[in-house]
């Protein structure tokens, strides 16, 4: 029982060290962020709050570990590309085309009902501009044939729906 103990207990103590083996730092949007890789080259050494095996909350290891700041500071220094960040890249790119291929789609859509409203407008504009006879049906759904001041009104809306939609 007591030997089961003892292993128990060293392997949740082997789970520890691996878990002090992190790098720990303040990003350029002011969050802690944790890894157990070193901070990119363009986070700066005082932002940098905890190395791997130092246990201090200060920046800067002890003095009496030299060689492992050395170390860390070729680690930091030069940038190291992760597969993560070439993927959000991609992600992000994708999204970027996939959002202008949508405004592309709504403006050919817009364009089209526009050419089509132009269409429509001069058609009904010659229509109108014939001087024959044209009826309509009111809001109670009797025929009315248009008078000259209903026909002046038609033909200077449509007038203005051509200016605004065939230019």
């Amino acid at each position: 029982m007591k030997i089961r103990n003892a292993m128990v207990l060293g392997v949740i103590w082997a789970g520890s060290l691996s878990a002090m083996a992190q790098w720990q730092w303040v990003d350029k949007d002011g969050r802690k962020v944790y890894s157990d890789r070193p901070p990119p080259a363009d986070i700066p050494e005082q932002s940098i709050l905890k190395h791997p095996g130092y246990r201090g909350g200060s920046g800067n290891p002890p003095a009496a570990a030299p060689a492992a700041a050395a170390s860390t500071a070729a680690n930091t220094a030069s940038p190291r590309p992760s597969g993560k960040d070439r993927e959000l890249e991609e992600k992000k790119k994708q999204a970027e085309q996939q959002e202008a291929a949508q405004k592309k789609a709504e403006e050919e859509k817009y364009q089209k009902a526009r050419a089509e409203n132009c269409a429509r407008a001069r058609q009904a504009k010659a229509t109108i501009d014939t001087g024959g006879r044209i009826a309509t049906i009111d809001k109670s759904g009797e025929r009315v044939i248009m008078d000259d001041n209903a026909r002046a009104a038609e033909s200077k809306r449509l007038q203005g729906v051509i200016q605004s939609d065939c230019n």
